[in-house]
């Protein structure tokens, strides 16, 4: 371990007091880096819990946070044994957010990112032409100021706001990448984790995350670099996925599942040289059937059954008999449990399969002219599914509207009531509350 004034050499060249986080001023991150690879563990342990209030808050990325990533970094790489994997989890988090519950199982698109955010010239560009035709004075002192913090190196664009945090990790990646030799399979894990979601560094990240999966022994650190370089490569590198379709560990059978899963999808080029789509989908629906080991990943927060499900939907599309598929995918609703950033994943599935599977319409068939698979989802759905699922937005989800949209009943009742189910004493044709009743 290297000392702390190691560790955090060149801290106080920074003028934090300029920067910003969620709380105002930055002038306390200096602190709170030294108290997060000191000797007190209780003053770490809060360091780490205000840090992730404050540079990561809800998901915000600040002008400050980009500029802790090389400390967290240092110590994550160097630091004390009990601080390393708080590092890394804060590092992860800085880079992207929750994407692992939004962009599975595909990975993240930084191309579609970076040109989506809007950098700091266009927008002072947009202030100053506001600003020049603004007649209002109050709109013209607020341009002002929205232009004043712009220009002192404030994120105004989320997505911008967050890619510099991602870069600043992406940046940290050579010297992270000697933690996959770490000897606790918890630093190996995590720093595998945090790898897989920077498809630029392919190149650099994948071989060491080979180097690690031929002499893994911790199965979660395995499943984990298999996911991993399922979303970073875009081929079987040597057959090392398709030979743990076979691995008698369920885990490890289903992180190759969802690693061929995502190749089948993402590229059909190498499909002749993978293993069949059935193949890759019944080892992803045996998953799904049944509970999840413990411990597993933390992909999806978690919620591997939502992961599968994902999974399983894209591989529809590839699959001879689709309705198959779907028909594994309604084994695996059951199990979906709730995770931090989705309150209410079953719902959120079912929106994601409601969208994929049914066309816009003004009226949904006769239940006995939909497929098996479909029947048996709308029937599952309506066994799973609550009444408050269906509220529609601001206290609920968007089930109602995905259900709306294709001309199916939108509310529990009366979905029961279309598949054929007893509707348990509630009217099928009443109207949903107002969700606004409680604002009025």
């Amino acid at each position: 371990m290297k000392r702390s004034d190691d560790l955090l050499a060149g801290l106080d060249d920074i003028d934090w007091a300029s920067l910003g986080h969620a709380y105002g001023s930055a002038e306390d991150v200096p602190d709170q880096l030294r108290a997060a690879c000191g000797p007190d563990e209780r003053a770490r342990e809060t360091a780490f819990r205000v840090l992730f209030g404050n540079i990561f808050h809800q998901g915000t990325r600040y002008s400050a946070s980009p500029y802790a990533v090389p400390f967290l970094a240092r110590i994550a790489v160097a630091g004390p044994a009990a601080a390393r994997g708080d590092a890394l989890l804060l590092l992860t988090r800085l880079a992207i957010d929750w994407h692992d519950e939004y962009d599975l199982p595909l990975g993240i698109d930084t191309a579609a990112w970076r040109a989506a955010a809007v950098s700091p010239e266009e927008n002072l560009r947009w202030f100053d032409e506001q600003i020049a035709t603004e007649t209002d004075a109050e709109r013209l002192e607020n341009l002002r100021k929205g232009r004043a913090y712009c220009a002192a190196g404030h994120p105004i664009d989320s997505r911008e706001g967050a890619l510099r945090s991602y870069d600043a990790v992406r940046a940290q990646l050579p010297s992270l990448l000697e933690l996959l030799d770490n000897p606790a399979p918890d630093i190996r894990t995590r720093t595998a984790y945090l790898l897989g979601w920077f498809p630029e560094e392919a190149g650099t990240a994948l071989p060491p995350l080979l180097e690690c999966l031929d002499g893994e022994q911790d199965p979660v650190c395995a499943a984990t670099v298999l996911i991993a370089v399922g979303l970073l490569d875009d081929r079987d590198p040597d057959g090392r996925l398709r030979r743990r379709l076979d691995h008698p560990l369920p885990l490890l059978r289903w992180a190759a599942a969802t690693a061929l899963a995502r190749l089948l999808v993402a590229h059909p080029a190498a499909a002749p040289g993978l293993p069949p789509v059935e193949r890759v989908a019944a080892e992803l629906a045996a998953f799904g059937a049944a509970p999840v080991p413990e411990p597993a990943t933390a992909h999806n927060a978690g919620d591997l059954h939502g992961y599968t499900v994902r999974s399983l939907l894209h591989l529809m599309g590839a699959a001879q008999e689709p309705d198959g598929v779907l028909l594994e995918i309604v084994r695996a609703l059951p199990h979906i449990k709730e995770t931090g950033v989705v309150p209410r994943p079953l719902a959120a599935r079912a929106e994601n399969l409601m969208e994929a599977l049914f066309e816009p319409a003004d009226a949904a068939p006769e239940f006995i002219e939909l497929s098996p698979g479909r029947q048996k989802l709308l029937e599952v759905l309506a066994e799973l599914l609550t009444a408050e699922d269906f509220q529609p937005w601001p206290m609920g989800s968007d089930l109602h509207q995905q259900f709306t949209r294709c001309g199916f009943p939108g509310t529990r009742p009366a979905l029961r009531a279309y598949v054929g189910l007893d509707t348990e004493g509630e009217d099928p044709y009443a109207p949903l509350p107002d969700p606004w009743a409680a604002f009025r």
